[in-house]
């Protein structure tokens, strides 16, 4: 099968030394496509992938999950997450898997060793080469009103290889000296060196309308350490589109 693309179409290599040739397609809803020799495989949690060729076959697996046995699966379903990692492998002849974003976003490759490790916010990890792991690494409930009561949920991306994420909307970057305090409304919080403190602070006294809520809650990061921030959220998403809702036109 040929693919048909435009003539700026990116070619497929390896930029980022994943191991895999890959590629970034698009702009604002963009789509990580990763070309795969036979016996190469890449892994993304479950209902990632948009499309594939016929020669990449999928197989399920709890190997790419950072936690083992019951007691680590069952905290990774009460924190709203799947406890399967789907590993997606060429079979024969190269293939091609893509995995497109869920809103406007951008996609950014992360390499991982055991000295570098980052937290990624709860739906960032896009996919991963095949020695990922992925695990709950910070959850904090906050009030009812955000994030619709499910609370604040960081994944620890470790392991060995290269990872991509999703940052929604525009992503900026900010780089903390020792000491240096940032603090974020949590749902803008997308990726950040995982050696760095967290913490959730809340600022009694101030109505948040947006969220409905009677407190604001920040994340305060301290550096030394790297900051993606992500402009866009889905509870912020929501609430500039509901009054064009059905229901409220009544």
């Amino acid at each position: 099968m040929t693919e048909h693309t435009s003539a700026n179409m990116p070619d497929f290599s390896d930029t980022d030394a994943s191991g895999v040739a890959h590629r970034i397609v698009g702009t604002t809803m963009p789509v990580l496509e990763v070309q795969l020799q036979p016996g190469q495989s890449v892994i993304s949690l479950g209902g990632e992938m948009t499309w594939l060729t016929a020669s990449v076959s999928l197989g399920t697996q709890a190997s790419g999950l950072g936690t083992s046995g019951l007691g680590g699966m069952f905290k990774r379903v009460l924190a709203g997450s799947t406890i399967f990692m789907t590993e997606y492998t060429a079979t024969g002849t190269t293939g091609t898997v893509a995995f497109a974003t869920k809103m406007p976003a951008h996609i950014k490759a992360i390499s991982v060793n055991a000295s570098q490790q980052y937290m990624v916010s709860r739906h960032g990890f896009l996919a991963g080469t095949s020695g990922i792991t992925v695990d709950v690494g910070f959850q904090q409930k906050l009030g009812v009103g955000i994030f619709s009561g499910n609370g604040f949920l960081m994944q620890r991306v470790a392991g060995e290889g290269t990872a991509w994420v999703e940052l929604s909307g525009e992503m900026i970057e900010y780089d903390l000296a020792p000491g240096e305090v940032l603090r974020v409304h949590p749902g803008h919080v997308g990726l950040f060196e995982a050696h760095m403190a967290l913490e959730i602070e809340m600022v009694k006294g101030i109505k948040n309308m947006l969220f409905g809520a009677d407190a604001l809650f920040l994340a305060k990061l301290t550096g030394p350490g790297k900051v993606y921030l992500q402009t866009l959220t889905l509870p912020g998403l929501a609430h500039a589109i509901m009054p064009y809702l059905p229901e409220n036109n009544k």
